[in-house]
């Protein structure tokens, strides 16, 4: 077994660096990328030095461990926290508080209001088109709505 690992190679350290970075396209999560970066760098000091399999593992642990620590320091964001999603699956919450111009009336106290890309039923006074409100509460998909006083 010691034999296998005094005859790594040079080239060994490019190929698993490839390898490591294949990896990391077809399961991306850029993790396995740091790897391979280090096999690489362990590879590119190889060229230039010649020194025992056993400096090689070492110096491929410490790069890998310390480019994935240097990483996280500088992504700016903790590994176990998870994204804000205050209105995940609950959208329409999010529109509360916030003034949208009228495309159409509302005729009968319903109508429909453009946000975005959706268009969302709306409830509220009947109102001309060209008219601010502003979203007071929602029931279910239907949002509520005032004229805006500002």
């Amino acid at each position: 077994m010691t034999d296998l690992f005094a005859s790594l190679g040079t080239w060994n350290w490019f190929i698993l660096g490839v390898v490591l970075l294949a990896v990391e396209v077809f399961a991306p999560g850029a993790f396995m990328l740091w790897f391979g970066m280090a096999a690489i760098a362990v590879g590119l000091i190889s060229l230039v030095v010649d020194w025992p399999w056993q400096a090689q593992g070492l110096t491929f642990s410490v790069l890998s461990v310390g480019s994935i620590l240097v990483w996280r320091q500088l992504s700016g964001k903790p590994a176990d926290a998870a994204a804000p999603a205050p209105f995940l699956n609950r959208r329409a919450e999010g529109f509360v508080g916030r003034v949208f111009t009228l495309e159409k009336p509302i005729v009968d106290g319903s109508g429909t209001l453009k946000i975005g890309d959706t268009f969302w039923r709306i409830r509220g006074p009947d109102t001309p088109a060209g008219t601010r409100v502003k979203v007071v509460g929602t029931e279910g998909g239907t949002l509520t709505v005032a004229r805006d006083e500002a």
